[in-house]
C-alpha cells in the first residue's frame, strides 16, 4: 500500500462510506485512522453495526433486508404444504422476520443443509423441486424503521463474480431461482427489453440484473466497489480499564475472556477492526480502517481456482478458469494446433471447457478421477430435457473412453479412473490409473477445473480454525464455516456471520435464506440493545442508582 497523504481524497473516501448516517458521524469519519496511523477505536461513533464482506448475490440480499424489508405472508396465499400454512396463519401479522424460524422450518425439506436456506426457498418458490412454477406466498414491505446501518465491499460491480463469468454459457438455475427478493427476473428481462430465450440464460444477464437490483432497490448508499480487505480482525481491551490502549489478535476461536498470565486481569473481544484499500480510478490505493460490531462473510467460493497440486501444474501453458481458456481461444493461440486440449475434472465447469473445445474445433482429451458410473457425479442429478448439452458431454464421457487400441486423433476421448502425476516442460502429461498404468499424453494446453475455494486470507490463518474441521482450509462441500443453522453466527467466533457458498449453500435459491437468519438475528440483538439502553435511562430519571 503507497503513502497516502492527500486529506481531501482521504476525507472524500472515508467520508464516503458512511455519508447516510448524518452529519455528525460524518465528521468523525473524515478522521478514521488510515493503515499508517495510530488506531483509536474507543470513539464509539467510528463502528459501524454490520461490514459485509463480498458484493455478490448473498451481500445484496442481506443488505436488502437489513435495510428494512421485510417479508410478510400474501392475504390470499396459500402454500401446498398444509403443516408449513398453518403455521404461517398462526402469526399472519408478522414478518417472517419476526418469526420463530426454528418452529416454522422444522420437517422441511430441500437440496439444502441448513433448514432457515429450505425455510426461505420455499416460501419464495414453493415446491420447486418437484417441478412446480408456484408464485412466491410473500410481500414485500419496506418498514424504515427496522434499518440497519450496514456498509457492503466489494471488489467489483454489486453481482460478484457473476461479472468475470464465462459469457457463453447457461446458467445451471433457471433464471427464477436466480433471482432476489422483491424483483421478478422475467419482469426485469421485459422492462430492459432483454431477448430472453429460455429459462436458463447468461452469466452476463444475471450480473445485469444483480447490478440493477441494488439500484431499484435504493440499495446504492451502502455498496462500496473496488474495495480489498486485508485484514479482518479482533480488537481487545482490559475488562476493568477502558481508557487503556488497545490490544489486537486476528480472529481465533478462544472464549469471550482470556486470563493474563499475571491472573490480574482478563482481556475482553470487543468490535472488529476491517482493514483494506480502495482501487482508485488511477491505480493507486487508498487504505482505510473501519470498526463493526459484526462482521458477515459473503465472499463466495470463486476467488482460488482448486489445484492438483503437482509437478509442472505452474507452467504457464497449465490454466485454471474457463476465463483464461476462452481468452486463449478467442486470441487465436489455439488455431491450427495439432495436438489436443487437456481438461481435468468432471463437473459442470469442465463440461462447460469441452463444448467450448468441442464447439470451436478443437480436439480435447478429458481426465478425470471417478467412474463414468459413479452416482455422485453432478450429471446424474440433471435432467436431460432441461440440460440436453451436458448430457451430451456425459454420453461422451461414457461412451469414447480410452482404450489400448484406441487412437487420440479423436475429436474427444476421455480417461476415467485417472490421476495426474505430473505436467513435463514439452507440454506433455504423465497419467496414472487405477491400476497404476502410466501414461504420457501431448497436449497444446492444458485446463485444471477441479472445482474452487474461498479465500479468505484475511483472517488469521486463512479462517481454518471457524470450519467443521479445525485446522482445515475452507471449502464449500467438504469444510464449510460451521454456523447455529438459525443465526448464521459461527459457532466458533462470536458476532461473525456466514452466509452463502462458505456454509455450503451453492445456489441462489438457499443463499437468501442465510440473509433471514443474519437479520433476524441482528433484529433481535438491537432490540434488546434498546431496550436495556431505555431501561438505564428511565432508571436514572426515577432515581433508582
Amino acid at each position: 500500500i503507497r503513502s497516502y497523504n492527500s486529506p481531501e481524497t482521504e476525507g472524500q473516501l472515508l467520508n464516503s462510506f458512511v455519508q447516510y448516517f448524518g452529519d455528525n458521524l460524518g465528521s468523525k469519519i473524515k478522521r478514521m485512522p488510515l493503515i499508517e496511523e495510530t488506531v483509536l477505536p474507543g470513539d464509539p461513533l467510528l463502528t459501524l453495526p454490520v461490514v459485509v464482506i463480498g458484493n455478490g448475490p448473498s451481500g445484496i440480499c442481506l443488505s436488502y433486508l437489513l435495510s428494512g424489508y421485510r417479508p410478510y405472508l400474501s392475504p390470499e396465499a396459500i402454500h401446498p404444504n398444509p403443516i408449513l400454512h398453518t403455521k404461517l396463519e398462526e402469526a399472519r401479522h408478522l414478518s417472517i422476520v419476526d418469526q420463530d424460524l426454528e418452529y416454522l422450518s422444522e420437517g422441511l425439506e430441500g437440496c439444502s443443509s441448513n433448514p432457515v436456506a429450505v425455510l426461505f426457498d420455499t416460501l419464495l418458490h414453493p415446491d420447486a423441486d418437484f417441478g412446480y412454477d408456484y408464485p412466491p406466498i410473500l410481500h414485500w414491505k419496506l418498514e424504515q424503521h427496522h434499518y440497519i446501518p450496514h456498509i457492503v465491499l466489494g471488489k467489483g460491480p454489486p453481482g460478484g463474480a457473476w461479472h468475470s463469468m464465462e459469457g457463453s454459457m447457461l446458467t445451471i438455475s433457471f433464471g427464477d431461482w436466480m433471482e432476489l427478493p422483491g424483483l421478478a427476473f422475467k419482469e426485469w428481462a421485459a422492462n430492459a427489453r432483454r431477448n430472453i430465450k429460455s429459462d436458463r440464460v447468461m452469466p452476463e444477464e444475471i450480473a445485469c440484473y444483480y447490478k440493477h437490483y441494488v439500484k431499484v432497490m435504493g440499495l446504492q448508499k451502502n455498496f462500496r466497489d473496488n474495495v480489498y480487505i486485508t485484514s479482518v480482525s479482533r480488537l481487545y481491551r482490559g475488562s476493568d480499564d477502558e481508557d487503556e490502549s488497545q490490544l489486537h489478535e486476528n480472529i481465533s476461536t478462544q472464549h469471550l475472556q482470556m486470563e493474563m498470565e499475571d491472573g490480574q486481569k482478563s482481556l475482553v473481544k470487543r468490535n472488529w477492526e476491517v482493514r483494506g484499500y480502495q482501487r482508485a480510478t488511477d491505480g493507486s490505493h487508498v487504505p482505510f480502517c473501519l470498526f463493526a460490531e459484526n462482521v458477515a462473510l459473503a465472499t463466495g467460493t470463486f476467488d482460488s481456482p482448486g489445484r492438483l497440486q503437482v509437478e509442472g501444474e505452474d507452467f504457464p501453458f497449465v490454466l485454471h478458469s474457463m476465463s483464461d481458456f476462452g481468452a486463449a481461444i478467442s486470441k487465436g493461440k489455439l488455431r491450427g494446433k495439432a495436438d489436443p486440449v487437456l481438461i481435468v475434472g468432471a463437473g459442470l465447469t469442465a463440461a462447460d471447457a469441452v463444448l467450448c473445445a468441442y464447439n470451436n474445433n478443437i480436439p480435447v482429451i478429458h481426465v478425470f478421477r471417478r467412474r463414468v458410473t459413479d452416482t455422485s457425479l453432478i450429471f446424474k442429478q440433471l435432467p436431460k430435457t432441461l440440460y440436453p448439452e451436458y448430457h451430451k458431454v456425459y454420453h461422451m464421457m461414457c461412451t469414447q473412453s480410452h482404450t489400448v487400441d484406441s487412437s487420440l486423433r479423436s475429436a474427444y476421448t476421455s480417461f476415467p479412473e485417472h490421476n495426474v502425476l505430473s505436467f513435463k516442460p514439452e507440454m506433455k502429461c504423465v497419467l496414472q490409473s487405477a491400476s497404476g498404468l502410466k501414461k504420457i499424453l501431448k497436449f497444446s494446453v492444458a485446463l485444471v477445473l477441479i472445482g474452487s475455494h474461498p479465500n479468505l486470507f484475511f483472517l488469521k490463518d486463512q479462517g481454518h480454525g471457524i470450519g467443521h474441521h479445525s485446522n482445515q482450509p475452507i471449502t464449500c462441500k467438504g469444510n464449510p464455516i460451521e454456523i447455529d443453522p438459525y443465526t448464521y453466527e459461527c459457532t466458533k467466533e462470536a458476532n461473525l456471520f456466514a452466509l452463502g457458498p462458505l456454509v455450503g449453500d451453492n445456489f441462489v435459491r438457499f443463499l437468501k435464506g442465510g440473509a433471514l437468519g443474519i437479520t433476524r438475528c441482528l433484529a433481535i440483538r438491537q432490540k434488546k440493545k434498546h431496550e436495556l439502553i431505555e431501561s438505564r435511562d428511565g432508571g436514572g430519571d426515577d432515581g433508582v442508582p
